[in-house]
């Protein structure tokens, strides 16, 4: 316990350096940019608009606002892949400024699947903007909206630390890792029922997907007006605090090595 409360103190104490690098993160994705936050609405409803021209022949019959099922899976996939990227490089890529002084190693990793998620909370605009032209009715549910994106991002910041620590002393892992998102991706129910899977591999995705458990508890929300299956709430909570677990013991157990690596 009072090791918990220490890093808690010293997370808390790196408060002000976190910010700048969050907010640095966001300007530097839309400098120079002449529509800027807008790109966070526009993207995401142009390649939305894509993919349904793309795959509408195949499942839109089969799934009701297929738009809306589209765009809340992307939204929540793109997240993950986001911010998982860009703490595989947080620590390598910020090796200058680790060996000129002391800086909590953490606080690049958190950083940027911070700002990956400010980022997706712009994003949402865009959903709003589907769900009208939908016209999805809003519900009560809609409060436990920040229960599955808090869900989301603790789960990417176990993952962010622990693909960050391990990329410092293997750096092929940027590389397998997009394989794996990108397979990850094909496996995680984003434009395609999963009732299309095989029995065996669907009951795989449904039990072992912690994607899976956001964007299913998201739909439930949105599409089907209700409060999310109590399996999806207890997994997605549970592969959450398993990954930061696992996540945040392997990076303290190596960090003081980082400066022999980088």
């Amino acid at each position: 316990m009072n090791i918990f409360i220490k890093r808690l103190s010293g997370f808390y104490k790196y408060r002000f350096l976190m910010q700048q690098l969050v907010t640095k993160d966001i300007k530097l994705k839309y400098r120079r940019s002449i529509l800027g936050y807008l790109w966070s609405i526009l993207n995401p409803l142009m390649i939305m608009v894509i993919m349904v021209i793309v795959f509408s022949n195949m499942f839109r019959s089969d799934i009701e606002k297929f738009p809306v099922y589209l765009i809340i899976g992307q939204t929540l996939f793109n997240f993950m892949s986001e911010s998982t990227n860009q703490a595989i490089m947080s620590i390598t890529g910020n090796a200058a400024l680790l060996k000129k002084t002391y800086v909590p190693k953490y606080v690049f990793t958190v950083s940027k699947v911070t700002s990956s998620f400010v980022n997706t909370l712009f994003a949402l605009g865009a959903l709003v903007v589907v769900f009208i032209v939908c016209r999805v009715t809003p519900n009560i549910y809609y409060l436990l909206i920040p229960l599955i994106l808090l869900q989301e991002y603790v789960f990417c910041l176990g993952l962010g630390m622990l693909l960050a620590q391990g990329s410092v002393f293997f750096r092929d892992i940027q590389y397998i890792y997009n394989a794996i998102v990108t397979a990850w991706m094909y496996l995680t129910p984003l434009f395609y029922p999963i009732t299309l899977l095989p029995d065996g591999l669907r009951d795989v995705v449904m039990m072992f997907n912690p994607m899976y458990f956001y964007i299913a508890e998201f739909r439930q929300i949105v599409l089907e007006c209700r409060m999310p299956d109590p399996y999806l709430m207890i997994a997605g909570t549970a592969a959450a605090i398993l990954m930061i677990v696992i996540g945040t013991t392997a990076f303290l157990k190596t960090q003081d090595k980082f400066i022999l690596y980088i």
